[in-house]
């Protein structure tokens, strides 16, 4: 019931942003690498939400997948991006934008900084902190961040079937 409750509540915000401003909003599938106390392959989708190009939000959920301790895990993420140019009277090609977020797992939460080349290629660090007692196959979630990331926009796609 209180997961019902945070839902309603981020519906209703997301609705009043979206009446707020003519957002734009792109979905995306990426795919990259993460090292947290251990090497995990990441799969996901993510949502970009902008109004112009010098400043993006962006929304993700993926899974983290690898061996920890010998054995194979899975481990659900979610995640929030804010992408910042200051570029002026430029247009969507932008070739990097500076790069800050958080991410969450049931076993730590992550705040990290970085760098996107073109909104496609992702490189960001950070620290996580762990989430109470949690552990991950008798490992701790806790220590340097590094990621890697590359982003496939959907409408690529989209738009390669409208020209056949």
């Amino acid at each position: 019931m209180k997961a019902l409750k945070h839902i309603f509540f981020f519906s209703i915000f997301f609705i009043g942003f979206r009446a707020q401003s003519q957002v734009t909003i792109h979905p995306m599938v990426f795919a990259g690498y993460e090292y947290q106390n251990s090497n995990f392959g990441e799969v996901g989708a993510r949502f970009i939400f902008l109004k112009n190009d010098n400043v993006l939000y962006r929304v993700s959920g993926s899974a983290l997948m690898g061996k920890v301790n010998g054995e194979f895990a899975i481990l659900p993420k979610f995640q929030g991006d804010i992408l910042l140019n200051f570029e002026k009277n430029v247009d969507i090609q932008h070739s990097y934008y500076f790069l800050a977020g958080t991410e969450i797992t049931p076993q730590f939460v992550a705040p990290k900084a970085g760098i996107s080349l073109f909104g496609i290629i992702d490189f960001t660090g950070g620290y996580a902190f762990k989430l109470g007692n949690s552990q991950l196959n008798d490992r701790v979630m806790e220590g340097l961040n590094l990621n890697f990331t590359v982003n496939i926009p959907l409408v690529v796609f989209s738009k390669s079937k409208k020209n056949k």
